[in-house]
């Protein structure tokens, strides 16, 4: 599906038929706004493979910010899938694929991780876990994306938790990360209270540590992770097409997600609006190579933790 270099030279299929544990595919392009040109995220998804590639021959090396391998000692359970055929200005077709294939890789079973693409490709994302809810969606952004429209556009990027919201199968929405000013007006912030919607300013989370997030996630829960690359701070990120001084660094992002994966269940993660025309020194793609790593990582362990529990609890029960 692409001619781009894998992620960490990952394989697209596993050896012996075996099933994945996750899944990677990127979708450059989603609803885009009357007028708006795209193309630049639709260059972030090779980016951030040809930013991995310095590490390819380092998997099976241990990783400090995971306490040993990506892969645990185990064998290589991840894919690098391919592009999905976006294309510009084709909004609906866009959605269909994004969703379809969604819905194949949670079927397989495996965790699907999404490479964007602006910050519309989580809402046909999201809607795929359609028949796998319920599910809670853990935002990291500088801004609320609760507008209802614009330029009568109702999925375009300013408007993924406000659609995430009317999802039957989404029990709830954390929001962290926000700051300065963004698009939200007074209406989108009423919409958003009304909702119930769990909000984690960048200014509480460097007071209070990633905790201030992860107490909003129920224990247990199922969670889709939406990462936008603007809710890290420009100096870590500084390609991206609105930046914020003042975001998540990128020890308090990695923080957010390990975490995650000890409380919750990492169902889903989407990495979006890295804007690779905005980058300096590839420092940006480098970073997202970095969480994705750090997401592959957590994702790989709640999965052997899952397998062990339930052999323990099977011969629990066999001896009973």
């Amino acid at each position: 599906m692409t001619t781009a270099p894998r992620f960490l030279g990952l394989p697209d299929r596993l050896a012996d038929h075996r099933t994945p544990r996750a899944v990677i595919f990127g979708a450059g392009h989603g609803s885009t706004y009357p007028g708006q040109d795209s193309g630049g995220y639709a260059l972030a998804a090779n980016a951030i493979r040809v930013a991995s590639q310095d590490d390819a021959a380092l998997v099976e090396h241990w990783d400090f910010d995971l306490g040993g391998p990506l892969f645990d000692g185990g064998p290589v359970s991840c894919i690098d899938d391919g592009d999905l055929p976006t294309a510009p200005h084709d909004g609906a077709g866009n959605r269909a694929r994004i969703a379809a294939r969604t819905r194949e890789i949670l079927a397989l079973p495996a965790v699907p991780i999404l490479l964007g693409g602006d910050d519309s490709v989580p809402i046909p994302f999201l809607a795929g876990f359609a028949d796998h809810g319920p599910v809670w969606v853990l935002q990291i952004d500088a801004h609320v994306d609760w507008r209802d429209e614009v330029a009568g556009e109702r999925h375009g990027y300013s408007s993924a938790m406000r659609r995430a919201s009317e999802m039957a199968h989404v029990a709830g929405i954390v929001q962290v990360g926000m700051r300065g000013v963004g698009s939200a007006g007074v209406a989108e912030i009423a919409a958003m209270r009304r909702y119930g919607s769990r909000v984690v300013t960048a200014c509480e989370l460097h007071a209070e540590g990633v905790e201030a997030a992860l107490r909003h996630v129920p224990e247990g829960a199922r969670v889709v992770v939406s990462l936008d690359c603007d809710g890290l701070d420009p100096g870590v990120m500084p390609g991206v097409a609105a930046r914020t001084p003042g975001g998540l660094t990128y020890l308090q992002t990695i923080q957010l997600i390990a975490g995650l994966g000890r409380r919750a269940d990492i169902a889903g993660f989407a990495l979006v609006e890295l804007y690779p025309p905005a980058d300096i020194d590839g420092l940006s793609a480098l970073t997202a190579a970095r969480l994705l790593v750090n997401a592959i990582g957590t994702i790989v362990r709640q999965g052997w933790n899952s397998v062990s529990q339930t052999c323990s609890e099977a011969l629990a029960n066999e001896l009973a």
